[in-house]
């Protein structure tokens, strides 16, 4: 499953270990599904961890090697308007530019829209209940 986090999945994983939303993350390092994400989250995600909770430079560069690497990075040309909340949009940007069948977020307001063009918008608990993907069988 194609999958875009919401910037709060992300923080809560990075500062709140062995959490839920760590769960998800290890749902895709263990290559389940396969997260998506923008500049524009990363951009967040690290201005978020410096300013709130006030990583170095050093730890924020780990941080983004980290997300890009583990995600497959999309380029958004179109800009929507869909939530005030301007960083809300850019999870929709992301989600429409990389095919994503999925959304995770805890954002109330994204939850409440519940679909957009086709993607599904989850809370993290729904995510981590979604079934994961079948594999080959050993026996086939």
């Amino acid at each position: 499953m194609r999958v875009v986090f919401d910037t709060n999945i992300f923080i809560s994983a990075l500062v709140i270990p062995g959490g839920q939303a760590e769960k998800a993350i290890l749902r895709i390092t263990s290559g389940h599904d396969t997260l998506l994400i923008s500049k524009p989250i990363l951009d967040e995600v690290l201005s978020t961890l410096a300013g709130k909770f006030s990583r170095d430079m050093e730890a924020l560069s780990r941080v983004a090697v980290s997300l890009t690497e583990m995600s497959e990075v999309i380029t958004s040309h179109k800009k929507l308007k869909v939530f005030e909340d301007e960083p809300d949009n850019r999870i929709l940007e992301c989600a429409l530019a990389g095919n994503a069948e999925r959304i995770a977020t805890g954002d109330k307001e994204m939850l409440r829209l519940k679909h957009y063009r086709g993607i599904r918008i989850l809370s993290l608990r729904e995510y981590l209940d979604t079934p994961l993907p079948s594999g080959p069988s050993v026996l086939s």
